[in-house]
């Protein structure tokens, strides 16, 4: 692919100056100029496009992603901005063309709110999209249930993680405890009559998985065990970085999800990403699901940063 696109930018720049040189032509000068502009678009495309391929490809990147965001400080209002974060993905999703969503678990609120939602996204480069997404979202606007019209402030927060395959994370039978429950949220009887929740605890790191969406104690416990791999394999992919000293200073690239990393301004209509400064003022667009232009912008500042080195 390298080679292509380097051998394509040889080409345009000989036609380029090829097309120059006739601007002074006066039977050849309109056309000139229209190839000149058309040359100078596709030059400045390769030339954005190469930097990004010369980077050692990830291969996470080409996995589907374990999406979960949880509802943070704020109460009623920060459930109601889970779930609208979750449209927002949902409405993301939906526009990627040969991209799915597999709901994994769903916890709601009070209000049309969400405490919890896990959900699997899957898809061409999935995990390497959505990664972006790792981190705080917080939210400035005046709640549904705010009489005096002031504005709060309350946030979310959002793990992706690459999905986890059995070759990834060798998980021990000793080193799991597995504990079963009557589930408690919707469902159905089917659900509700019978010990059919599971809860993993994994003994070595304490991560604890509950699932008890699915019908039954076995799909529950391979639905949990697919969300415990995951995380696990995030676990260890964030210690090796650490190790490397790969923790840049905007943090794009380690998803550090202990840190704000957006804040979505209703009453000036503007969304902003703290770790590049990035700002629109198509709120209405961001949370029906245009964040497309914004991962993009990520992706090329972590380019950057990665051609440049660490600090």
């Amino acid at each position: 692919m390298v080679i292509e696109r380097a051998s394509r930018l040889r080409k345009v720049e000989e036609e380029l100056a090829s097309a120059r040189e006739l601007l002074g032509d006066p039977d050849m000068a309109a056309e000139a100029k229209s190839e000149v502009t058309m040359l100078e678009q596709e030059l400045a495309a390769i030339e954005n496009e190469l930097p990004a391929l010369l980077i050692p490809h990830d291969p996470l990147d080409d996995r589907s992603a374990i999406v979960e965001i949880r509802a943070g400080a704020g109460g009623d209002e920060a459930a109601l901005f889970a779930a609208d974060l979750y449209r927002m993905y949902t409405r993301f999703i939906e526009r990627r063309g040969g991209w799915r969503i597999e709901l994994m678990s769903f916890s709601d609120a009070t209000l049309g709110g969400l405490k919890e939602v896990i959900f699997k996204v899957i898809g061409a480069s999935a995990f390497g999209t959505m990664r972006w997404e790792s981190g705080v979202h917080r939210v400035q606007r005046v709640p549904a249930t705010e009489a005096a019209g002031r504005i709060h402030t309350s946030a979310a927060t959002v793990a992706v993680l690459p999905e986890a395959e059995e070759v990834d994370v060798r998980i021990e039978d000793k080193d799991l405890r597995i504990d079963v429950f009557r589930s408690s949220g919707p469902g159905g009887q089917s659900v509700n009559t019978t010990d059919s929740a599971v809860r993993i605890t994994h003994l070595p790191t304490g991560l604890v998985v509950s699932q008890q969406d699915q019908k039954s104690q076995l799909q529950n416990k391979l639905k949990g065990m697919e969300v415990l791999r995951s995380r696990l394999l995030d676990l260890r992919i964030a210690e090796q970085e650490a190790a490397r000293s790969r923790l840049r200073r905007s943090q794009v690239s380690t998803g550090d999800r202990s840190a704000k990393i957006r804040t979505y301004n209703y009453p000036q209509s503007r969304v902003t990403d703290h770790r590049i400064g990035f700002q629109t003022h198509n709120l209405g667009g961001v949370m029906d699901g245009d964040i497309g232009e914004m991962i993009e912008a990520l992706k090329m500042e972590d380019v950057a940063e990665k051609l440049g080195g660490d600090e």
